[in-house]
């Protein structure tokens, strides 16, 4: 296989050039198991670790390899190597890590395209494409909203889901395909690329795994029906696989996410929400918080019916997440300067034998 299948381009044969990486084999990251990754390379498949000093180095999880990843390594044999180095990443879709405060998880790297996968017979949201919109934005990646299982609802009820996407998600790629009957795919497989880089993103049971392998026309990945008892999915897919289309695209499966922290500080949410963005401008206080306050002319928009009531709440909650998401990772990356200095200090004693 050549690294052009994989999406080497132009771009990374220069960072591979200006980071002097020339003399070691390069690999994507196909596959994340806790530290130990699946590198493929023009030779094949190797089961990969990171250096020591790489691990050292690292600042959080978020420098540690991902999927997606473009790295530089060191093969120890035929079937094992070494990463030494991970390329500067063209794009990172990240959320905020469950049940780590102040903790980036990263989903995946280079990305061109993300895949909002939502399920049209179930518990459909409109809030939740605005928030995996708002990870797009934040990580400059191009959307496309695909809405599945549409045999299991009329053609009206198709209709007006994809008119209230449309009317809350402006300018975005909709499509509305079937699993079963595969109705749907031809406009989705038009929309994917060669060499280009596709990441999904969805909540357990909304048909992703069944996707990949309709659009890889292989079962590489375990399929499940949706449990009866709670009308929820089932954890199919347990870690990130990078995965060649036959056309040429490359896809990127996750894990359904029930939760989708928002870490955004590039400003997705204010791409996301520009209407109302752009309408705080005209606030008669420069603070205002479009909460209460006398002259808000993003409260005088809502109440005129020239933005929608929910997609309004639902900015005002992601951007208190935000707030507060940002001030937990200032006092988390404050008390690890603090931790650094004590170290520091401690190891500068011992060697002056006061310990």
């Amino acid at each position: 296989m050549e690294l052009e299948e994989l999406g080497y381009n132009e771009h990374f044969k220069r960072l591979r050039e200006e980071h002097s990486l020339g003399n070691v084999d390069m690999g994507r990251v196909i596959a994340e198991h806790k530290e130990r990754y699946t590198v493929r390379t023009a030779s094949g498949d190797l089961d990969a670790e990171i250096t020591g000093n790489l691990r050292f180095s690292a600042r959080g999880r978020e420098d540690f390899p991902a999927v997606g990843d473009w790295v530089a390594l060191n093969a120890v044999d035929p079937d094992f190597a070494i990463i030494v180095g991970i390329l500067p990443r063209t794009s990172t879709i990240a959320r905020q890590a469950v049940g780590q405060r102040g903790e980036v998880q990263v989903i995946a790297t280079n990305i061109d395209y993300a895949l909002l996968v939502q399920a049209v017979d179930r518990d459909f949201s409109i809030n939740r494409l605005e928030r995996y919109l708002t990870i797009c934005n934040a990580s400059r990646v191009s959307p496309i909203v695909v809405l599945t299982k549409t045999d299991l609802v009329s053609e009206q009820q198709i209709a007006e889901i994809t008119s209230s996407v449309n009317q809350r998600v402006k300018g975005i790629p909709v499509v509305a395909i079937s699993n079963q009957t595969q109705h749907g795919y031809e406009a989705l497989t038009q929309l994917i690329e060669k060499g280009k880089t596709y990441c999904m993103l969805g909540s357990s049971g909304v048909g992703k795994s069944t996707l990949l392998n309709n659009l890889s026309g292989r079962d590489v990945m375990r399929t499940d029906s949706i449990s009866t008892s709670t009308n929820r999915g089932r954890h199919i897919t347990s870690h990130r696989e990078l995965i060649v289309l036959e056309g040429g695209g490359i896809l990127i499966d996750n894990p359904g996410m029930r939760e989708v922290g928002i870490t955004d500080t590039a400003g997705g949410l204010e791409t996301t929400f520009n209407s109302i963005v752009t309408l705080s401008q005209s606030c008669k206080f420069q603070d205002c918080t479009h909460t209460n306050e006398v002259g808000c002319a993003v409260l005088q928009a809502v109440e005129e019916g020239k933005i929608d009531r929910a997609s309004y709440e639902n900015y005002l909650k992601m951007e208190k997440e935000r707030e507060h998401f940002e001030s937990t990772a200032t006092e988390r990356r404050k008390k690890d300067k603090e931790f650094g200095k004590l170290l520091k200090n401690y190891k500068k004693d011992v060697k002056k034998g006061r310990y």
